[in-house]
């Protein structure tokens, strides 16, 4: 995959982010031309603090449910910076790091695996959370009250 393909990834959403969730209007509104429901294999959804974490879990028969998000035309760019911010995702690694920004297959509806950006706990947050978080059961964040 080269740079340019990699820049321009939907986006995978399964928080905040999600129609019907409060940021879902806040940065999505006027910024997307499609939304599908996906999930992410492979990961396991904990409840945070307003929010929740998707961290992988490689080997796991569990799925996080969301959607894949791609920008309308023109606002690839913006997007991208603005959700960068959101999930505070300073670079690849970096100790300031809230979520990372990698790349993940999600599996919409028909069942085809699509390439998405997709924003996971950083490493001492999945750390943390792995030892003492709270896992949503069924891995869907619009579920959370009955966890």
């Amino acid at each position: 995959m080269t740079g340019k393909e990699r820049s321009r990834l939907p986006f995978f959403v399964y928080g905040t982010l999600r129609p019907g969730e409060h940021n879902h209007d806040l940065f999505l509104h006027g910024r997307t031309v499609a939304e599908e429901p996906a999930t992410l294999p492979g990961a396991l959804l904990y409840a945070g603090p307003g929010y929740p974490y998707a961290v992988d879990d490689p080997g796991g028969g569990d799925t996080v449910a969301g959607e894949v998000v791609t920008a309308a035309p023109g606002e690839y760019g913006e997007l991208l910076a603005v959700l960068d911010r959101l999930e505070e995702f300073v670079a690849p690694g970096d100790p300031r790091n809230l979520y990372e920004r990698v790349v993940r297959d999600v599996v919409v509806e028909d069942g085809t695996a699509i390439r998405a950006w997709v924003y996971i706990a950083a490493d001492g947050i999945a750390r943390e959370l792995r030892a003492r978080g709270r896992v949503i059961g069924g891995g869907d964040w619009s579920d959370r009250a009955g966890t």
